[in-house]
């Protein structure tokens, strides 16, 4: 299959977390996360985010936000988050599920981000007995609609949610984007900026499978383990989950990744945003261009093969660049659209 631009999921494995894989494969290791690549790992993670922070890892994002979701909230508080949030609209009810009953509360917000105004506005509006109470803020880094949240803008809503007694949760499914694009340490938009947990996605940036939950709140770590074997995410060879962040955090790949495939992006923003009939929808910031393509356009490059999402998000076309995404890839692209637009 050749290159695309439907999701980041459709890429490969990066060479550096599938060397980790071939060396992990060799001889016996201890089951259940106590082998060294599992150990390995989290040390990586924590020299990463420059604090002790507790590290789990799980089968995929959904078992990663979901269990994380739960370890904030009983079943009679709710969470809130944007109304494009992935826990919302692509998680099949899974954070209700393990949560057993938490509620999500939907809050609008230009750009794909949630504003401190509108947590609070919700939090106030109702606190009579028979609403679901408040408990946790769930923001995406990079957003559905692939914009960033900024180290202030963190850092206002930590000041909101603490003022209000709020956990707070980073779906971080594209968190190597966002760091990538703001240029600023991981630390800065997370412990630093007050948020309690992290779900730090892998397979988004190459690794074949597994994501890393980080508690930078290490209390709400407590039992953890027992949530994640309740839910089948405990792999018995849990090196081969664990084995390629090894690779992809040991010499800095995850970041170099990251910065490619937002460069492709801005590559690709820069060669079709002009055409005729073409409208940027959303500020390109990660590693997505949000584009309302005329028809024809649209109808022609998936004649031509090509495959991307529509209606993701806000709706329009959602081309994704991925690691592997090379300069041709995405000018092919632009000329098959512009041919078609008759340019």
């Amino acid at each position: 299959m050749n290159r695309h631009f439907a999701s980041d999921n459709y890429a490969g494995s990066t060479p550096e977390a599938w060397a980790a894989l071939e060396e992990a494969r060799h001889g016996h290791a201890k089951a259940y996360g106590d082998d060294e690549w599992t150990d390995k790992a989290a040390k990586l993670i924590r020299d990463l985010f420059e604090t002790d922070c507790e590290v789990f890892f799980v089968f995929n994002g959904t078992s990663a936000n979901s269990l994380a979701l739960a370890t904030c909230c009983q079943s009679y508080h709710s969470i809130l988050c944007h109304e494009l949030a992935h826990v919302e609209t692509d998680e099949c009810g899974a954070p209700e599920f393990f949560s057993n009953g938490t509620k999500l509360l939907l809050l609008k917000g230009e750009n794909g981000q949630i504003a401190p105004e509108g947590i609070e506005h919700t939090v106030k509006k109702r606190t009579d007995l028979h609403f679901p109470k408040p408990r946790a803020v769930s923001l995406t880094q990079s957003t559905e609609v692939g914009t960033v949240y900024s180290p202030d803008a963190l850092k206002a809503i930590w000041a909101k949610t603490k003022s209000l007694g709020l956990r707070l949760h980073m779906d971080g499914a594209r968190f190597a984007n966002a760091v990538a694009s703001l240029g600023c340490t991981p630390k800065e938009i997370t412990w630093q900026a007050g948020v309690d947990i992290l779900c730090f996605g892998g397979t988004k940036q190459g690794i074949a499978v597994g994501e890393a939950v980080v508690f930078f709140n290490r209390e709400l770590a407590r039992e953890f383990e027992w949530r994640c074997k309740q839910a089948g995410q405990l792999a018995s060879k849990m090196r081969f989950l664990s084995a390629s962040w090894v690779g992809m955090l040991r010499d800095g790949a995850w970041l170099r990744h990251a910065q490619h495939a937002n460069a492709m992006a801005a590559r690709m923003e820069a060669a079709i945003r002009d055409l005729p009939g073409v409208k940027i929808l959303f500020p390109r910031q990660a590693n997505a261009v949000f584009v309302e393509l005329p028809p024809v356009g649209a109808e022609a490059l998936r004649a031509k093969g090509w495959l991307f999402y529509s209606f993701i998000g806000a709706g329009g076309s959602r081309l994704m660049c991925s690691w592997d995404t090379q300069p041709e890839d995405v000018d092919n692209f632009a000329a098959d659209l512009k041919a078609a637009l008759g340019k």
